[in-house]
């Protein structure tokens, strides 16, 4: 018994070591490639050799070259204020030191307003939506596409996955134009942009909330239709593989109800790759969502990374395209980990 006890306490302690260990891998992985991006964010604009701050005042003049004196002294003045006279190894240092404790800087477009006061405004928009538009997308396709892959119809489940399919296929920015021209423009069903009412104010009221909603309704549609095919015809195809694994032929042969079999094993089973595809497929979504966010002039990121690259705001795009790696990255360090938490087979490949 002693020895059994001294055994078990022993797997526990090399169990928790090897999660701990890549616990810490993946830490190291997330930090190398923020870093790699970081990088790659400051060297690529430098490569052209064109000074976005620069060029901002001197293209007031068509040509540049007729920039009068005072102009070419604010350029330089600026260069200077923001660092782009220094050292190529200089501004390498200072920027990265810069990113660490999350200073991204001034809106050229809005100066003296700071970019994360742009992204303050904006981020929460593209949060809210993310989140509820990732979510119900995954449950809806996830549930639709364990259906029809349990059921015995052929027939049915073509009839079910064949919309299903081609709505996988069209583009977030496909379906929130077509959306904007049947829904809003031409039945007026819904608001063609903006996130909520000019008249309505901002405020934590019952008026508000019921106004944000109905405007968020076709920019989440729009997300939420292509991304439910995608999860559907994924977990069909989950479920058609975990139909013949050797628990499933147990469980049949004890004489379990086939509700019980379905849920317990074929659907729980399943949902574990799914969960790796959920992280993998955050990028996709979020520069979906980017274009959708356009389209519908909602208020989140991608209308203000539109408008500063419309003006020339190089550090509002640099900063939006930072926060957007970090996130990615994290969101999916964190679904990563959760995958190891969630499934035992995995927990105990780390110990062999």
């Amino acid at each position: 018994m002693i020895q059994q006890s001294r055994g078990a306490r022993s797997q526990r302690l090399s169990s928790r070591y090897a999660f701990v260990l890549y616990l810490l891998r993946r830490l190291l992985l997330l930090l190398v490639v923020v870093w790699a991006a970081s990088t790659l964010m400051f060297f690529l604009p430098r490569l052209t050799g064109f000074n976005a701050l620069e060029g901002r005042i001197l293209m007031a003049e068509r040509p540049p070259e007729s920039a009068t004196e005072s102009q070419k002294a604010a350029a330089e003045l600026y260069r200077e204020r923001f660092g782009f006279s220094r050292p190529l190894a200089v501004q390498y240092v200072r920027y990265m030191w810069r990113l660490a404790r999350f200073d991204l800087g001034y809106s050229m477009a809005y100066y003296p307003v700071t970019v994360k006061e742009v992204l303050g405004r904006s981020l929460p928009w593209t949060i809210g939506l993310l989140a509820v538009t990732t979510g119900v997308a995954f449950v809806l396709g996830s549930v639709i596409g364990g259906v029809v892959g349990w059921s015995t119809s052929t027939r049915w489940a073509t009839a079910a996955m064949t919309p299903l399919m081609a709505l996988s296929a069209i583009p977030y920015y496909l379906l929130a134009l077509l959306l904007v021209f049947v829904v809003a423009f031409r039945l007026g069903w819904f608001p063609m942009s903006g996130a909520y009412g000019i008249g309505v104010i901002p405020e934590l009221t019952w008026r508000f909330a019921g106004d944000v909603l109905h405007h968020a309704v076709l920019p989440a549609v729009s997300v939420v239709l292509g991304a439910t095919g995608f999860w559907a015809l994924s977990m069909r195809g989950m479920i058609v593989s975990v139909l013949s694994d050797d628990f499933m032929t147990l469980a049949e042969a004890k004489g379990l109800r086939r509700l019980r079999i379905f849920a317990r094993y074929a659907l729980r089973n399943a949902l574990l790759p799914q969960v790796t595809g959920l992280a993998l497929s955050l990028g996709t979504i979020f520069t979906g969502l980017i274009l959708v966010e356009v389209v519908f002039r909602y208020p989140g990121v991608g209308d203000a990374l539109q408008r500063a690259a419309r003006r020339g705001d190089y550090f509002i795009v640099s900063g939006i395209t930072y926060v957007t790696i970090v996130a990615i990255a994290l969101a999916t360090f964190i679904m990563d980990v959760t995958y190891q938490l969630i499934d035992p087979r995995v927990a105990r490949g780390r110990r062999r």
